[in-house]
């Protein structure tokens, strides 16, 4: 039987810290949530894997040093509003909702987002409004956010999204590369009505769909 919470303590000590990944209330929020009720009971053996977990339908619950070098990027605030675009199972958003005031997470698979709202009631996770939606579509009804989490890669961020930010906002997400090729993640800060972005580190995350470009046709 796997001990999870060595595994857990493992992760922190052996992918998260030596990556650097130092902010000390997100460590704690990592060393305590139970990564593994975030996915099926068949994958949970993997749950510290140093990789992306396939979920199905294409998509992961992104590789932990990916996700946790993203979020304190984000430099989350407890005053903040935040919003999870690809909220998968519920993983980041969870985190989240532990660092900052409230969190709006977008989850356009109703499977993913019906074991989200579970797994939040079985763990007496607080303080996170689900929506399920086009991930595309942000979630308006809530904004402006100080923190954007898009939990995957895209090809761009929508304009929709974008719009979403508060003036000082921050979204972090991973720009994904050509075919083969490392995505790099980003982060966008939003200063004068418009929001700039600077690269961070190389990350192999894969695409979400409804991010992807529209299909070229050839002649």
């Amino acid at each position: 039987m796997t001990d999870f919470a060595l595994a857990r303590r493992n992760m922190v000590d052996g992918q998260l810290r030596p990556n650097k990944v130092t902010n000390a209330a997100l460590l704690t929020a990592i060393g305590e949530l139970p990564r593994e009720r975030f996915l099926p009971e068949a994958l949970r053996s993997v749950a510290y894997a140093d990789d992306d977990v396939p979920l199905g339908g294409g998509r992961y619950l992104m590789e932990p040093m990916v996700l946790a070098r993203l979020i304190q990027t984000l430099q989350p605030q407890p005053g903040d509003r935040c919003l999870v675009v690809g909220a998968g199972r519920g993983y980041g958003a969870a985190l989240l909702a532990r660092l900052v005031k409230t969190v709006t997470a977008v989850e356009s698979d109703p499977g993913l987002a019906a074991a989200a709202v579970q797994i939040a009631r079985d763990l007496s996770i607080e303080g996170i409004q689900w929506i399920s939606g086009k991930l595309e579509l942000g979630g308006p009804g809530s904004a402006p956010y100080e923190v954007v989490l898009i939990e995957g890669a895209v090809r761009q961020v929508p304009q929709a999204i974008l719009d979403q930010m508060a003036e000082g906002g921050r979204l972090a997400t991973i720009a994904s590369g050509a075919p083969g090729a490392m995505g790099v993640a980003q982060m966008f800060v939003k200063a004068g009505g418009v929001a700039s972005a600077r690269p961070l580190f190389e990350a192999g995350t894969p695409l979400l769909p409804g991010f992807a470009p529209p299909p070229r046709f050839t002649f």
